[in-house]
């Protein structure tokens, strides 16, 4: 009887243990509901605000305490000040020791430079393909490379066509009749020059150039093969002829750009792209050289590789200086419209979140979430959280974003 008696008595003093506990949480919560006047919306993980609850405790992801919310604080959200840690106060002898340094925000304008890498590009309507119209048979390609710089009408190689010496013969045989009618009627003549003519495009379409076909009509004497000339002076893109190739009609075999004029591809974020878009004008930097160039009309290209936007610029090329796929600086002349910027430094940003700390009037240090617009170099825009005039930190945020965040997991 007594081991019952004691099992008895232990239930029920476990059971008024549990009674006494649960009417004291609920009093506890109904007590925590108001505090000193201000009533509790929710409970919010300082780390990650999305986390909600609806009694007090610990954050599951980080082991902090949750912060209350309250319906007055959530009024005042436009301040965006950090519930998480709260001000700061450190000595001037630490301020020093951690390199601290504080800047007066106030908005600016003006013109500023937007810099950017940019490729050489060839200009797509300045590139002349060498095509042959007929088959043929490539007798010498010559030591034309690609990447030689080559002169209009140079030759590049020479190459035959079984059609080739009929079609100069038709030629000289027009060319003898005019010597022979010239002093006849004036109708007789003009067969003749078409005559001449309808010979000529066909020696063109064959593949014979201005050059050696006005070289046939001075010496009256049959050329071996036809000569195949750059159509223009520029660089060597590309090269496939070789001596001894049998070749199909249509085929490419040199290809020549004219690079005394050029474009240059530059990369820009989407972000940024309303900055190029308000560019004043642009210069390409090379070697101490600065260059002027143009932006074109035509509409970004978008990138699906490095998520940004190619903005093509038009340019001169005084003495090949730049050569296709070579690197160089795009500097834009950016006209922005008064804001406040402060330097990149003083921005914290965590990826979820960007904070900036400001001093407060009692000499403290309180961090405040902001939010940012462009970007110029060390200076970026804050378009949300600031106000003209406030004194931020611009150096030694860091340790002192530690040390705020020490401060509030120790016990209190």
């Amino acid at each position: 009887m007594n081991k019952w008696a004691h099992s008895i008595f232990l239930v029920v003093l476990a059971a008024g243990f549990f009674l006494a506990g649960a009417w004291y949480n609920q009093r506890a919560t109904v007590k925590g509901g108001v505090h000193e006047g201000r009533r509790i919306l929710y409970y919010q993980d300082p780390m990650h605000p999305a986390y909600k609850s609806d009694k007090p405790g610990i954050a599951p992801d980080c082991g902090m305490r949750l912060e209350p919310v309250y319906a007055d604080s959530e009024s005042e959200s436009n301040q965006r000040v950090l519930p998480s840690t709260g001000s700061v106060h450190i000595t001037a002898r630490q301020q020093r020791s951690i390199g601290l340094q504080t800047e007066t925000v106030f908005p600016t304008a003006g013109v500023h430079t937007f810099r950017v890498l940019g490729r050489v590009a060839l200009d797509e309507t300045r590139i002349y393909p060498v095509v042959e119209a007929v088959d043929g048979l490539v007798r010498k390609a010559g030591s034309i490379v690609t990447g030689n710089i080559v002169q209009k009408d140079e030759v590049l190689a020479t190459f035959y066509n079984r059609d080739f010496l009929t079609a100069q013969q038709a030629y000289l045989f027009a060319l003898n009749t005019m010597d022979r009618v010239r002093n006849e009627g004036e109708s007789q003549l003009n067969v003749t020059r078409g005559q001449i003519r309808a010979t000529e495009e066909h020696l063109e379409f064959l593949g014979m150039g201005e050059t050696q076909l006005r070289e046939v009509a001075r010496t009256r004497k049959i050329a071996k093969d036809i000569e195949l000339r750059s159509p223009v002076a520029g660089l060597v893109v590309a090269r496939n002829a070789f001596s001894g190739l049998r070749y199909d009609h249509g085929g490419e075999l040199f290809r020549i750009a004219d690079i005394d004029h050029i474009w240059i591809l530059a990369n820009v974020f989407e972000n940024d792209a309303q900055l190029v878009r308000a560019a004043r004008s642009a210069t390409v930097r090379y070697q101490d050289r600065r260059l002027p160039v143009r932006i074109s009309k035509a509409l970004p290209q978008f990138d699906p590789v490095s998520r940004a936007l190619e903005v093509r610029l038009e340019m001169d090329n005084p003495g090949s200086l730049l050569r296709p796929d070579m690197f160089v600086d795009v500097d834009f002349q950016v006209t922005l419209p008064k804001a406040i910027a402060v330097p990149v430094d003083a921005v914290i940003d965590s990826g979820l979140r960007k904070t900036v700390y400001v001093e407060t009037a009692d000499g403290g240090f309180t961090p405040r979430l902001v939010e940012t617009g462009w970007r110029m170099g060390d200076t970026v825009q804050i378009t949300k959280g600031l106000k003209p005039g406030e004194q931020i930190v611009v150096a030694g945020n860091f340790l002192l974003d530690s040390e705020s965040r020490m401060q509030f997991s120790r016990p209190r």
